[in-house]
């Protein structure tokens, strides 16, 4: 029973929760990356050179012939598909380089968020007493 315990309060607990969400939170960006990637990037870049689809890109490791599209000659055999890696690379850059731009957007609003100066402490009473009390004799004393 007490391991249980253990595990809901582990599970509960706010970082565990805020992993979650950003977990599904960064999938479903993921998708919007890969999207504006295959959908909008990529069509540019392959008229840019020619017309070419980077992702059927491929190496035939089997003896397929070069004009299968990469998914046929997947079925037919091995293949090195070059391509596709290049266009999933170019997703990786992409949000790595639109991460990093939220991340330096927070970093620079905490930076300008004003620092809240502490209250300054208060002296317990019998402490202003006391040093009443040492400056009365000082006094006294000379």
């Amino acid at each position: 029973m007490g391991m249980m315990q253990e595990f809901k309060t582990f599970a509960v607990k706010g970082n565990v929760m805020d992993l979650a969400v950003g977990v599904i939170i960064g999938a479903a960006f993921g998708k919007i990356v890969d999207s504006v990637v295959q959908d909008l990037i990529m069509p540019i870049v392959s008229t840019i050179f020619g017309g070419l689809d980077f992702a059927n890109y491929y190496i035939p490791l089997k003896g397929q012939g070069m004009q299968l599209s990469l998914l046929e000659a997947k079925k037919a055999g091995a293949v090195f598909a070059y391509g596709n890696f290049l266009t999933i690379m170019l997703n990786f850059l992409i949000l790595a380089f639109i991460i990093f731009q939220m991340v330096r957007l927070v970093n620079a609003a905490r930076r300008k968020e004003p620092a809240v100066a502490p209250a300054p402490a208060v002296t317990p009473e019998d402490i202003v007493l006391l040093r009443e009390i040492r400056d009365a004799l000082r006094k006294q004393s000379s």
